[in-house]
């Protein structure tokens, strides 16, 4: 049971954001972390596993910092075991991870070859969480398409797609699904339709400015749809599960919340990140705010019909109502104010939304260039999902933070905190009434970080990428996430103020051993030396990068 006070403290409309919140979550809340197999699994080309548009976009150059690929990443196809074992130990009630398409439809088409290896590797690892009481959450497209389907039929932008992915679907129910029971069809549709359609910056890496993120969400939408329905229409009764969609949401706040314009901003803001799909499958179409602004633009530039396509009759009322869960995953807010583009600075997704994101300086930054910690943002996300689609049931997704550092320091404080205020609001938002059924931390293993490469870490565990054996160390964050869930949230002051400092001292051991390791092969010194070397050259590093970065800005 929720531990509360009187209801008024829970306003979440007032500027409160500093009081925390002591008291734990319901009883069968569950607590997770989450991978994706493009990120952790390696193995790109073994065992009959066919190309993503993953393989193809890293092998290109220049396209990933310091031409990084997923080639080997954290090698979780032959470590998956190991990594189960870290699940245990955290008492994780859920592991989130995605099942690679190509790696089981080498072609991407269920006409032609079934890969039974890359089937066998999932129903291994499907077993193994099951034997150790972890539920799998299992998404179905995490961005790596197979490349044969974006060669063929231009990927997401051909209506094609929504049969084929149907296929894939029903080929994982069919063979998974009497044990896995939670489905996410797609993970951050945002992302694979403005990034892989419009900026380029992700696979499949096309610029079609202004139209190509409208089509690909279009066709994401209805491929949703027609596998929720081929669920619900040919496994529900048999396997009893659920089909979700996990949709990434800022929070936009409005600059000047006392200035109307900001206010209709901010509102846009969201509706053209999450309501963009989320309003589609709980209520039919798409906001109302995209139709008129991207119709209005649209018809400045000469254009007959709007950029954003449109939805039959039938459409809507078959897309409407396709969402047994939503899974959200979040991680950083922006500050809105209304910005005008005129329509001759040409079309494109950012220009047709008429605002511009801000973010205080004073937020904390631990490093990546738009991640930064803002917890009372991830409570207005949550109330806004709430009211806005009649209180569906949710499933946090993502939620964490990244470091960017030459040298990792697994005594990662920084993480122990976002850890604890973003969780802390999300339990203040179930005392809002917000319908919240589990927590997913972004990420377990660090991974492959997109067109970021290894740069930026996400991780519980520290991987060492240089060692052909990918080892895996715990952060302290490690420790702090497994006292949040032993304790089911934070049940008092006092003992919640002792975890940071108890996970702390486990870290410095950790911190000895990842430092002496590489050296261990190559020289006899003690560990007591070579261990504050490395961490002086760390810091030393650090501030020479720093000083580099600072010199450019200037």
């Amino acid at each position: 049971m929720l531990r509360v006070s009187a209801s008024e403290d829970f306003d979440w409309t007032k500027n409160d954001r500093t009081s925390f919140y002591y008291g734990t979550f319901p009883t069968g809340f569950s607590w997770g972390a989450g991978s994706s197999a493009y990120q952790t699994e390696g193995a790109w080309n073994i065992d009959g596993k066919g190309m993503s548009i993953w393989d193809a976009f890293s092998h290109k150059k220049g396209k990933i910092f310091l031409n990084d690929t997923g080639d080997f990443s954290c090698e979780g196809y032959y470590k998956f075991k190991d990594d189960v074992s870290l699940m245990k130990d955290m008492k994780l009630n859920h592991y989130r991870f995605s099942i690679s398409w190509p790696r089981i439809l080498p072609s991407g088409l269920t006409g032609e070859h079934i890969n039974e290896k890359g089937i066998k590797y999932y129903d291994d690892l499907i077993n193994m969480l099951l034997e150790n009481k972890i539920t799998p959450i299992v998404t179905l497209y995490h961005w790596d398409l197979p490349q044969v389907l974006q060669e063929k039929y231009g990927g997401w932008q051909n209506i094609t797609m929504v049969n084929h992915f149907n296929d894939f679907a029903n080929l994982c129910f069919e063979r998974f699904g009497n044990r896995v029971k939670n489905w996410i069809t797609f993970n951050n549709p945002w992302s694979i339709a403005v990034e892989g359609y419009e900026t380029g910056e992700h696979a499949p890496g096309l610029r079609l400015r202004g139209s190509g993120a409208y089509r690909a969400a279009h066709h994401i939408i209805k491929a949703h749809a027609k596998v929720w329905h081929t669920y619900d229409m040919q496994w529900r009764s048999k396997q009893k599960g659920l089909v979700g969609i996990s949709l990434t949401a800022d929070w936009g706040e409005p600059v000047d919340i006392s200035n109307q314009r900001d206010i209709e901003a901010a509102e846009r803001y969201i509706q053209f990140y999450m309501g963009w799909f989320a309003t589609p499958l709980f209520n039919g179409d798409y906001p109302q705010v995209m139709k008129d602004y991207i119709g209005r633009k649209s018809g400045q530039q000469g254009l007959g019909a709007s950029r954003l396509p449109v939805f039959s009759p039938q459409e809507k009322s078959y897309i409407k109502g396709t969402c047994d869960f939503l899974g959200l995953g979040h991680f950083t807010t922006r500050y809105v104010t209304q910005r005008n583009y005129p329509s001759g600075l040409g079309d494109s997704y950012f220009t047709d939304r008429d605002l511009a994101e801000l973010v205080d300086p004073q937020w904390p930054d631990p490093g990546s260039e738009w991640l930064y910690s803002v917890p009372w943002g991830f409570r207005r996300v949550l109330n806004f999902v709430k009211t806005q689609y009649g209180n569906p049931m949710i499933y946090v997704t993502e939620n964490g933070v990244s470091e960017k550092m030459l040298c990792t320091d697994l005594c990662d404080d920084w993480r122990m905190q976002y850890f604890k205020d973003y969780i802390n609001e999300m339990l203040k938002a179930l005392k809002d009434g917000v319908n919240v059924k589990g927590y997913t931390a972004w990420s377990l293993l660090d991974n492959f970080e997109w067109d970021e490469g290894y740069s930026e870490r996400f991780g519980l565990y520290y991987v060492d990428f240089r060692s052909k054996t990918k080892p895996r160390y715990p952060k302290a964050s490690v420790q702090y996430y497994k006292r949040i869930i032993s304790s089911n949230g934070f049940p008092n002051q006092r003992e919640v103020e002792s975890w940071k400092r108890k996970a702390l001292e486990t870290c410095s051991s950790s911190n000895q051993l990842l430092a002496a390791d590489p050296l261990i092969g190559h020289m006899e010194m003690v560990t007591e030396i070579v261990v504050p070397t490395v961490c002086t050259l760390c810091i030393l590093l650090s501030a020479v990068f720093l000083m580099f970065l600072l010199r450019g800005r200037l």
